[in-house]
C-alpha cells in the first residue's frame, strides 16, 4: 500500500493484551516452517476464526491496552499482509510498534480509541495531526501524532525501515541504484537494485 497521511476503514476490535503469538502461532506457522503469505492466513485463528477470510484490504484495528505484547516474532507483518491499512490502539508493546513501523505499518496510540469504537464502525484516522474520527457516530478523538519530520513518519514515508536506510545510503554515497537493472522486491518492500559504489 502506498503511503498515505489519512486513512479511512471499516473497523475491527480486539481487546487487551493481544499477544503476537495470535497473530503468528507458533505451533502452525514456524513448526510447519510456512511462508508470510501461507501463515498469514492464520493470523488470528485462535481467537477469531475466519477473520482472515472477512478483513478487506483498508481495515483498520482499534485495540484495548498493551496490543503486540508477548514474543518478537512479527506479528505486524501477518496483520498487514491481510491488508489491515492501520493500528490505533489505547497502547502497544514497544517492539509491536517497532515492527510495525519497521513494515510501514502505522500503529497510533490513543486514549479512549477502545470505547469509541464498535466493530464494523467507520474510523478517520491522520497520522499528523492525531485526528481520529468515527464516521458512523460522529465522535472525535486525539491520538498521539506521528509530525512529519519525526522518525516513525520518516520511515512510513520511505515504505518501511530498508528502504529508508537504503535511501540514505544512496543520500549518502556510500552505495549506488543500478537504473539499469530491474527492481524486484521481496516481502519486505527491499528493493534488490542496489549495488555497493
Amino acid at each position: 500500500m502506498a503511503f498515505q497521511v489519512e486513512y479511512t476503514g471499516k473497523v475491527w476490535k480486539f481487546g487487551n493484551s493481544i499477544s503476537t503469538d495470535l497473530m503468528m502461532p507458533g505451533s502452525i506457522v514456524l513448526a510447519k516452517k510456512l511462508s508470510e503469505e501461507e501463515g498469514a492466513q492464520y493470523c488470528f485463528s485462535a481467537n477469531r476464526p475466519g477473520w482472515t477470510d472477512e478483513v478487506k484490504p483498508g481495515d483498520i484495528i482499534v485495540a484495548g491496552t498493551n496490543f503486540g505484547c508477548g514474543s518478537s516474532r512479527n506479528g505486524a507483518r501477518m496483520i498487514q499482509l491481510n491488508g489491515i491499512a492501520a493500528i490505533l490502539a489505547e497502547s502497544t508493546s514497544r517492539i509491536f510498534l517497532r515492527n510495525s513501523i519497521n513494515i510501514a505499518m502505522p500503529a497510533l496510540w490513543c486514549k479512549g480509541v477502545f470505547d469509541a469504537f464498535d466493530e464494523g464502525d467507520t474510523a478517520y484516522l491522520n497520522l499528523e495531526t492525531g485526528e481520529v474520527k468515527n464516521l458512523t457516530k460522529g465522535t472525535s478523538l486525539e491520538a498521539e501524532a506521528w509530525p512529519s519530520d519525526s522518525p516513525p513518519m520518516q520511515i512510513l514515508r520511505a515504505g518501511g525501515m530498508f528502504p529508508f536506510i537504503q535511501r540514505m545510503m544512496i543520500e549518502r554515497g556510500m552505495v549506488h541504484s543500478d537504473a539499469d537493472s530491474t527492481a524486484t522486491k521481496d516481502g519486505t518492500g527491499v528493493s534488490n537494485s542496489i549495488e555497493a559504489g
